[in-house]
């Protein structure tokens, strides 16, 4: 009888604890569970951009040197290492073909002058037609242009340098026939050394003409050298969206040649810039962030990214300053969510 009212008891205490209701899920204030999230406030700092890039340097002026007129080569004294001042014989070919072409064009010049002015004095007394007089005029124009062709061509048969120069290359040797159009040499001003840097479009519009830049030639040592924007190129890739600058050493330093590889540091001027983590920023279709608002919910805002800066990737647009962006507990977190801000810590921030 004992046994069954033990049993009874028990049975009772069971039903008890099964129709109880278990505690709701709760934060540290007993509340519901909230989602627990790190900000950091978007801040506007005035930063100058840094990018390195390689390059190659190139001579900014470079002429190859070509034959107008066919002729064997008498004379070609430079060779590569060369320098040459401007108006100095390159190339002289053999003109002795075209200097009697030219000495009977004269004497023929000559003979048509003299038979127009016989004319023109029968003309005036009215011995000769009009349309002799024209016919004899005319040839004599003919034979005037003749002659200017040929002092032309043989003008042709002497080379000279167009300007200071260093000859670089050499294509033929004296006793050789030259053709119309042959290269012969090719001439570089050694006052000019550049090397061209491909750049985002975004950095690209920060900079300028003059700006100065630092390059480092390998071949000569760690030392910088100084050097100038010279040139933006107007166009930038479509499908790369970067473009070209060039870059000109001033002055040059003893050492520097053509093709040596070179690392170029340039800075853009300092100004404002909205940057957050990049480890905040998040991917699918578009680039968007995280931002918790007044009410402690989160809000899914796009952005337009604009440069990197080491970590940190700088907002043109979709984010204001001050607002707080999400950097880290992403995992589960949905636009519209409450959540809780913890700082680095672990402790709850004031929203």
């Amino acid at each position: 009888m004992n046994m069954k009212a033990v049993l009874l008891v028990l049975a009772g205490l069971l039903v008890v604890g099964c129709t109880q209701e278990e505690p709701a899920a709760t934060g540290r204030s007993g509340g519901p569970r909230v989602h627990l999230v790190e900000t950091i406030d978007a801040r506007l700092s005035t930063v100058s951009l840094e990018r390195s890039r390689s390059g190659t340097l190139r001579y900014l002026r470079e002429v190859e040197i070509h034959t107008q007129e066919a002729g064997q080569i008498t004379q070609l004294p430079g060779y590569p290492g060369d320098r040459v001042k401007s108006g100095e014989l390159l190339v002289r070919l053999d003109d002795r073909l075209l200097r009697s072409e030219y000495n009977r064009a004269r004497a023929s010049l000559r003979e048509a002058q003299q038979n127009l002015a016989r004319l023109r004095e029968l003309a005036a007394n009215r011995l000769v037609s009009r349309e002799e007089l024209l016919r004899r005029e005319t040839e004599a124009e003919v034979a005037a242009a003749d002659l200017e062709l040929l002092q032309t061509r043989l003008s042709y048969t002497e080379i000279k340098a167009p300007f200071d120069a260093v000859i670089t290359a050499r294509l033929s040797e004296p006793g050789n026939v030259a053709e119309r159009y042959d290269h012969l040499l090719t001439l570089a001003d050694p006052a000019g050394l550049v090397v061209d840097v491909s750049l985002s479009e975004l950095v690209l519009a920060q900079m300028s003409v003059g700006d100065p830049v630092e390059v480092v030639i390998d071949a000569l040592g760690p030392a910088a050298q100084t050097a100038l924007v010279s040139r933006i190129y107007p166009q930038v890739d479509p499908i790369t969206r970067r473009g070209t600058l060039e870059i000109r050493l001033s002055p040059i330093p003893d050492g520097a040649r053509a093709g040596q590889f070179v690392r170029v540091r340039l800075q853009t001027a300092a100004r404002e810039r909205l940057l957050v983590p990049f480890s905040a920023l998040r991917f699918d279709n578009t680039s968007f962030l995280y931002v918790v608002n007044a009410s402690a919910q989160v809000e899914r805002r796009d952005v337009v990214t604009g440069s990197r800066l080491a970590d940190r990737i700088e907002i043109l647009d979709g984010v204001a300053p001050g607002e707080r962006v999400v950097t880290r507990g992403f995992l589960g977190l949905v636009p519209g969510q409450s959540v809780e801000v913890v700082s680095l810590e672990g402790e709850p921030n004031e929203p």
